[in-house]
């Protein structure tokens, strides 16, 4: 078979893979999805998931994953289970499948398999780690989202306790000025709270342990205070909102000083190759003449 022919085969292989991983990083949703309200807690069966990684994942879970920290990642990002499974399996035979679709065609041309081997077991642990790394980014990002939306509350229920409103209203005032994510699921739980004739600071406690937003808890323990004991929280409340809007603008400018050093780094890379091309054949003549 003609070499060029082999080639294009591995090449097409190889972006199709590249597209099969990177396909769904790269989808965004729309302004509809966006703005539309999150989807109603499941209350019963869970749908089994589709595709070929369905496969593999009473396999995967026979072997004990996902871990407690996954588990509680997949929480905070509304996630199921058998959908995680099911794209650690896709991933898995994506990986084991490079070694049947390459092997040959490295065999044909005649390339040792020495390099492609080490090279496909670093393609397999990227493969295998990506689900990972892509939940663990989802899961910081919502928890970040989470604190500024607690930040905010903390900030508006102080002036309507200002204003003289009890703690139920001012948190049904606050969580109203915002059409977020983060806002909508404050409303959810503030909500069903109601309906299950509960305190509003144990939504804000319970979505404190499922975002791991310590703040949350802070906020519902002088919620608790004031309407239980009836003390007077509105300049605590105030001190601890200026103290996580310090925090707020302190992490926005760490992310700013690691952007500008990640946008220099490739800016140094380019530097450094174009010293080594004019280099290299000065110190190429020097040594051949020594």
């Amino acid at each position: 078979m003609n070499p060029f022919v082999l080639a294009g085969i591995g090449g097409a292989t190889v972006a199709a893979s590249l597209w099969w991983v990177l396909a769904p990083r790269l989808a965004r949703p729309s302004l509809a999805e966006l703005l539309a309200d999150p989807p109603p807690a499941p209350t019963g069966l869970v749908p089994a998931p589709a595709g070929i990684g369905a496969l593999g994942v009473p396999v995967l879970a026979a072997l004990g994953l996902p871990g407690a920290r996954t588990r509680h990642r997949l929480r905070m990002c509304d996630r199921t289970t058998p959908d995680y499974l099911a794209q650690k399996a896709t991933m898995a035979m994506l990986a084991l499948a490079g070694p049947v679709v390459l092997g040959p065609v490295l065999a044909l041309i005649g390339i040792p398999l020495t390099l492609p081997l080490l090279g496909w077991l670093l393609f397999a642990l990227v493969l295998w780690t990506a689900p990972d790394t892509e939940l663990h980014r989802h899961a910081r990002q919502r928890s970040e989202q989470m604190r500024h939306a607690i930040t905010t509350v903390c900030d508006l229920v102080v002036i309507s306790l200002a204003g003289g409103a009890g703690v139920t209203g001012a948190l049904t005032d606050a969580t109203h000025d915002s059409d977020s994510w983060a806002m909508r699921r404050l409303r959810a739980e503030l909500t069903a709270a109601a309906i299950r004739h509960d305190p509003p600071w144990t939504a804000l406690d319970q979505l404190g342990d499922r975002y791991d937003v310590p703040a949350a808890a802070e906020l519902a323990a002088s919620l608790r205070l004031a309407g239980t004991d009836g003390a007077r929280v509105r300049t605590s409340l105030s001190a601890k909102a200026a103290s996580l809007r310090t925090h707020h603008l302190a992490e926005l400018e760490a992310d700013a000083h690691a952007a500008t050093e990640r946008m220099s780094l490739p800016v140094a890379v380019l530097f450094g190759g174009f010293l080594l091309l004019i280099g290299y054949p000065a110190v190429s003549l020097i040594m051949t003449t020594l």
